[in-house]
């Protein structure tokens, strides 16, 4: 495999991982800051199904989106699947519940005052939960980066959605396996530590950045 290669395939995770980990802290920052700050029935429920989520195995969600987007399912008629789009479907769908829970164990960790106080100040509500997240906002980098972490190394649902082809989707997982299935056992541990490599590099670039805006 030539360095140009690697590259292309490195660009792909990086661009589907990226692009799905945005999307789902969209989602799940103020639905993990909802959870926690609001009282409702069956919250206990609700916290208990987004901590079993966390678990949600990579091939189950392979196996759902396929068949949702495959040419019988429902949404066939996009033509989404094996192209980068089914990807991120599923790396989102596997990042939600991480930066959900973990969203939500931030917060909760905030002292309940500061929230209180802000009200009491004149703040309104929105104002309120954006100070809380302001608070905890090393707990929500957790968050982003484990979601990140989770959907760069997966592997199930990026061969079943995306199909691993060479230039399209084609990910540095689903490379290492195809090279570890050809008995390359040693171009798949080098793959293998430059995803590492990779992960460690924009974890400490989130860190800085916050560390900046702190």
């Amino acid at each position: 495999m030539l360095a140009g290669d690697v590259l292309e395939i490195l660009g792909v995770s990086l661009r589907v991982s990226l692009l799905a980990t945005a999307l789902a802290a969209l989602a799940a920052v103020p639905l993990g800051l909802l959870v926690a700050l609001r009282e409702f029935r069956g919250k206990a429920a609700v916290v208990t199904a987004m901590h079993t989520l966390m678990a949600l195995p990579t091939v189950v969600v392979g196996l759902l989106l396929y068949g949702l987007l495959s040419r019988s399912g429902p949404l066939g008629f996009l033509g989404l699947l094996y192209t980068p789009w089914a990807m991120v479907a599923g790396q989102l769908v596997l990042a939600l519940p991480i930066i959900t829970a973990l969203t939500y164990s931030a917060v909760m960790g905030v002292d309940p005052r500061v929230r209180r106080t802000a009200l009491t100040l004149g703040a309104s509500p929105l104002q309120a939960g954006l100070a809380v997240l302001s608070e905890g906002r090393y707990g929500l980098l957790a968050a982003v980066a484990a979601g990140f972490g989770r959907v760069i190394t997966g592997v199930g649902a990026a061969i079943m959605l995306g199909g691993n082809i060479r230039g399209l989707t084609r990910t540095m997982t689903t490379a290492i396996t195809l090279e570890t299935s050809r008995g390359e056992f040693g171009l798949g541990l080098a793959l293998g530590a430059i995803l590492l490599l990779v992960a460690l590099g924009v974890n400490l670039l989130i860190a800085l950045t916050v560390r900046r805006r702190a």
